[in-house]
Formats: structure tokens, C-alpha cells, sequence
């Protein structure tokens, strides 16, 4: 399908960001924090890290915030042990999904998306069931009516980076290898000077499924509920709705 569909799901996963900025807040905090206690709070040596503050930004996450989660993954006291955990299933109309997690029981967040897995109509499958549908790569999306020169964005993105520029109905998004994507985005920063609508790593389908309006709501409340899910950071599908 084309990168409008592509867009469509971006703008329903910040909107919904949007609607719950609190709960936002607290995932975003949460990425910090395991990211520190990955590889250190010094984000120049922390690709991890240097990820999540992005995302921090992108959500407007406060300085301060930010500044606690990083001396709270780095300090000695005992925190709760997250660990990342990927989900792969299908929801209606035979959409495939994966839904990325950070969880300190595996028990309870398998149990729980499962759950809404079922509900939904739908199936959690097997690690790798429809992974390979996906690829990773890190996404700049720009709002068309803020870039004054496309040129140049075509530019400095190819120059850093950038493996492709789309130009969809009323966005242009950015993709790059996930390797790429902090040196390029500080980069677009620092001679673009606009504020993307999106910017992050995600898993892009390599074709998309169209969804009957009959599926699409249940399709549409299975992301919603996923999304709602304390210990899922992110979810992603290849449905057209």
C-alpha cells in the first residue's frame, strides 16, 4: 500500500500518545531508565539511550523528568528489573501485529496480551510468526507546510544517512537504517530546524492488508486496548484503516 497508509498509522499512534500524555510520560521515563542501566547515562556512549531521549523529546517529556529517570537508572537502589519482550500475533482481517514491551513480569503482560488478543478476536502467535513481515528502520516525519525548502531537506537527509524520502499526501517522511536514525535526526535538526510530527524507530510492514469496515473497529479497539496496556511501548501493524 502507499506511504499515506503508513502516515495514517503514525498519526492514530500519536494521537493516541496525545490523548494519554500522562501514560506517555511514564513509558517514555520507563525506556530511559532500563536504557541507563543498559550502557550508562552518558548518552554520546548509550545508543540506547540517546533512542529514548528522542522519544522523550518528540512527547515533550520535561527536563526534569527526564533528569530524574537518568539518576534513577543509574543509581544503586533496588528498582524493579525490566526486561524487553516482543509479541507477535493476528487481529482481525488477518492484520499481523507486534507489540513491543518492557515488563518486570513476564507472567502477568503475557497473560494480560493475550487477553486482549482473544477479546479482539484475535491470536498471539510464536516468536518470529510475522516479524518477518516487518523491517526496522527509523522514521522522520515532517508536516509538508513547514519545509520552506524540500531541496534542501532532500539534501542534508541523503548526505546523513537518509536511505529514502517519500512524498506523501501532506507529509514528507524520512527513512533510515535504525543506525542512522540520532545522527541524522540531530543533523536535520541543526540545519532544518523543524520540528518533525514523528520521530522514532519503527517496525515498517513491507505491504500493507486492507481491512473491511466490518473488521476495522475491532482491528482499531485491539490497538487501542494494546496501547492502553501499562507495559507495551509500542505496537505495530500492517492493517490499512
Amino acid at each position: 500500500m502507499s506511504g499515506h497508509s503508513k502516515w495514517k498509522n503514525i498519526q492514530h499512534r500519536k494521537g493516541a500518545q496525545d490523548a494519554v500524555r500522562g501514560k506517555m510520560f511514564t513509558k517514555v521515563t520507563k525506556e530511559i531508565i532500563v536504557a541507563v542501566k543498559a550502557g550508562g547515562p552518558d548518552p554520546d556512549s548509550n545508543a540506547k539511550l540517546r533512542l529514548a531521549l528522542v522519544k522523550a523529546r518528540s512527547v515533550n517529556l520535561p527536563k526534569d523528568n527526564i533528569e530524574r529517570a537518568i539518576k534513577k537508572g543509574a543509581g544503586s537502589n533496588d528498582e524493579a528489573n525490566y526486561q524487553e519482550k516482543i509479541y507477535e500475533g493476528y487481529g482481525p482481517g488477518g492484520v499481523a501485529l507486534i507489540v513491543e514491551c518492557l515488563t518486570d513480569n513476564l507472567n502477568r503482560t503475557v497473560s494480560e496480551i493475550r487477553y486482549i488478543f482473544s477479546r479482539a478476536g484475535g491470536n498471539l502467535g510464536t516468536e518470529g510468526s510475522v516479524g518477518y513481515m516487518f523491517k526496522k528502520k527509523g522514521s522522520i516525519v515532517y508536516d509538508k507546510s513547514k519545509i520552506t525548502d524540500y531541496d534542501k531537506l532532500f539534501e542534508v537527509a541523503l548526505d546523513n544517512g537518509a536511505e529514502d524520502i517519500s512524498d506523501e499526501d501532506e507529509v514528507y517522511e524520512v527513512l533510515c537504517e535504525p543506525e542512522a536514525f540520532t545522527t541524522l535526526k540531530e543533523k536535520l535538526d541543526e540545519i532544518i530546524k523543524v520540528e518533525p510530527l514523528e520521530a522514532s524507530i519503527n517496525r515498517i510492514p513491507d505491504n500493507y492488508v486492507s481491512v473491511d469496515s466490518d473488521k476495522a473497529e475491532s482491528l482499531q479497539k485491539l490497538i487501542d486496548n494494546l496501547e492502553d496496556n501499562d507495559d507495551v511501548q509500542n505496537v505495530f501493524h500492517n492493517g490499512d484503516i
